[in-house]
């Protein structure tokens, strides 16, 4: 009877250790929410235009929302027709309850950058929005739970999932600010397609690095710009969900000709493109499904001293009063850069960045990161203006002056350093 006990405990035992734990799986769901504004509320993007404020819709606006679920860990990442990415309370809310509804480790909210979006800065407090602007006030206030719930029916729709990537150099961006040849450039469209085990699509996740300014400064409606364009074309043309996450864009615009002018052309031409790529992926599941990540937070002082009156004063005059209540993330003149990296299945690298970062930031820790494949998002979990590298700073210009790049330099430098150091320890 001993003997035969010992052998049962000894069986399962062995089954035990030989069974697939719960984190051999790999899943993924998908949900969108509209964010498209309903009333008047101030745009984003251009101090020219002040506080007016959107008064019809050209293109809705959407947060699309991507849940990977491996078992024990679980990530949501979420493209937004949005100027900016979430303000850090709002990231605060959107983790928070992420976490407790959904049970998500790991948020990457990104911005598009479309500067015909709305101004989410504004708060319920007197001179940054309370009392004259209280529909923005209140957008604001919704928009983390919008995206929470967005996030959460993502996670309840996961499937057993197949995941492939595709990563081709392209010319459809070029450098904006640079002085001297040769220019930096990230070049790099990424596209990542995630299929049903049938081989059914389920979504498309498109990374570049341009910025959404085709659009006119003195249209004042809404519209997701090209990045909105480029997902209706690829939805139209494959089904499933496509969403759009910037890269690193801080000095790079879209790069348009004939052929691909307009939000409408340039955004088709960079759909025929995905589709091209998603078409040619050989999707596979993923040998060991895994997620581990890391946040890293860069806090100096501003190069723009934020305390000086007269200086808050040009910046009131130059955007609106109320705008200013994004200097609520600023105190004491520290200015943070959040960064988040997570490695997907071994396999992916993503680094998110809470700013329009300079594309060879982007170049150098895609050229030293040791994973397979490495991604750079921009305008990811909030915003802090421009990153630049420190050879934007010496050649000076927008983008790189302390009008609107806040943080001290070497910032840049130093986010590329942690990045790969992330990278190296996160991988097994």
């Amino acid at each position: 009877m001993r003997n035969l006990v010992m052998a049962m405990i000894l069986v399962l035992v062995i089954s035990a250790f030989l069974a697939p734990s719960a984190a051999a799986t790999f899943r993924v769901g998908t949900a969108q929410r509209n964010i498209t504004p309903q009333d008047p509320i101030p745009m984003w993007g251009y101090g020219a235009r002040h506080a007016l404020p959107g008064t019809a819709t050209r293109d809705p606006l959407f947060a699309k929302a991507l849940v990977i679920d491996v078992g024990d860990s679980k990530a949501a990442l979420i493209g937004l027709d949005l100027g900016r990415g979430p303000t850090f309370a709002m990231m605060e809310i959107i983790e928070r309850e992420a976490k407790e509804r959904a049970g998500v480790d790991y948020v990457f909210a990104v911005g598009s950058h479309t500067h015909h979006g709305p101004a989410i800065e504004l708060l319920d407090k007197p001179g940054m929005g309370q009392g004259r602007y209280d529909e923005a006030v209140a957008y604001a206030e919704q928009l983390p739970h919008t995206l929470v719930d967005a996030i959460v029916e993502a996670a309840e729709n996961v499937v057993d999932a197949r995941m492939g990537i595709a990563i081709e150099e392209t010319d459809f961006n070029r450098n904006r600010h640079a002085r001297r040849d040769p220019r930096p450039r990230d070049p790099e469209l990424a596209v990542v397609r995630f299929d049903t085990l049938d081989g059914d699509l389920i979504s498309i996740m498109v990374n570049f690095a341009a910025h959404p300014t085709i659009e006119s400064v003195f249209e004042f409606h809404w519209t997701s710009e090209w990045p909105g364009h480029l997902q209706r074309y690829v939805e139209r043309e494959l089904g499933g969900q496509c969403f759009f996450m910037q890269g690193a864009l801080g000095d790079m615009s879209p790069n348009t000709r004939d052929g691909r002018r307009g939000i409408d052309g340039f955004g088709r031409a960079m759909g025929e493109k995905v589709v091209e790529m998603a078409q040619a992926i050989e999707t596979t599941v993923p040998e060991t499904p895994s997620l581990r990540g890391v946040t890293d937070r860069f806090t100096g002082e501003s190069r723009l001293d934020l305390s000086d009156r007269m200086i808050m004063g040009a910046l009131k005059q130059a955007f609106f009063p109320e705008l200013l209540a994004l200097t609520v993330e600023m105190p004491d003149n520290q200015v943070t850069v959040r960064m988040d990296t997570l490695i997907i299945n071994n396999h992916l690298a993503i680094v998110g960045g809470s700013a329009e970062l300079f594309s060879d930031l982007s170049n150098r820790i895609k050229a030293q990161s040791p994973a397979p494949h490495t991604l750079v998002f921009g305008c990811s979990n909030g915003h802090s203006m421009y990153v630049p590298t420190l050879e934007g700073i010496d050649q000076g210009g927008y983008g790189a002056d302390p009008l609107v790049a806040w943080v001290p330099e070497g910032t840049g430098e130093k986010m590329v350093a942690t990045a790969v150091e992330n990278i190296t320890e996160l991988l097994e």
